[in-house]
């Protein structure tokens, strides 16, 4: 099938919308076009769906997948607004439909304490500065999820008891994309400050004490006593 193709109106720019029913991946759609052109890629499903830390993200028929690619000129020590951006858009989104997502930092989004959302974020750098950012996200809607995942993930369908119109909550996303966000918002969907968390390193677990988050992404918190920050290539958090 032909990809249907749409403008959008961004900041006064348009962008094109690449709507797909299927591919490998709305991230690796883009990299096969990019051309110095920003871009919205939307599947209805994907066949090798991508997760961080080369995870593959179940992307069945029902969820929504999208990926919007920018050219940039962002300093390599801001590249987290990009997290927060894209973060705080798909909690705004999933607000609006009447749930209440939690951020599971740095990039997981969760509703009633089960994933519903990842974020995938792929930055070209040049020199210092990012040139490309590619971020790829699903939310799981109306899907059904795998038996091995129903302990640990969760959809909207799930969560409200009902449906959603798919598109209606992509529409939204999109719209929600458009705005830039500041880090005390992105903060605002983590209600786990002050608690105890378990940090998933290399090395092993440890038991921390999540107390905030740092404007270049950190995690702040205490362990053992000690003030630590932790970037999220180097631990996964398990509440």
């Amino acid at each position: 099938m032909i990809p249907q193709k749409k403008l959008w109106k961004n900041s006064g720019i348009l962008m094109k919308i690449i709507e797909l029913e299927s591919t490998d991946s709305t991230n690796e759609y883009c990299k096969r076009i990019a051309n110095g052109q920003d871009v919205i890629v939307t599947a209805k499903s994907q066949t090798a769906g991508k997760g961080t830390k080369g995870r593959s993200f179940v992307s069945d028929g029902g969820g929504l997948y999208i990926s919007i690619m920018r050219h940039n000129s962002v300093q390599s020590g801001c590249a987290f607004k990009i997290m927060i951006d894209s973060c705080t858009a798909v909690c705004k989104t999933l607000q609006s439909f009447g749930l209440e997502p939690v951020i599971r930092w740095a990039n997981d989004v969760l509703v009633n304490g089960k994933k519903i959302c990842g974020t995938l974020i792929e930055n070209t750098f040049r020199g210092d500065s990012v040139s490309r950012s590619i971020v790829g996200m699903g939310i799981n809607v109306n899907n059904t999820l795998p038996q091995e995942l129903q302990d640990i993930a969760t959809t909207m369908k799930q969560a409200a008891g009902k449906e959603f119109d798919v598109c209606a909550v992509r529409d939204k996303l999109i719209k929600n994309l458009q705005k830039s966000y500041s880090l005390k918002q992105y903060k605002s969907f983590i209600n786990w400050f002050g608690q105890e968390i378990v940090l998933k390193c290399a090395d092993g677990e440890i038991r921390a004490v999540a107390q905030d988050v740092a404007e270049d992404g950190r995690l702040i918190c205490k362990v053992d006593g000690k003030t630590v920050k932790m970037s999220s290539a180097e631990v996964s958090l398990r509440l």
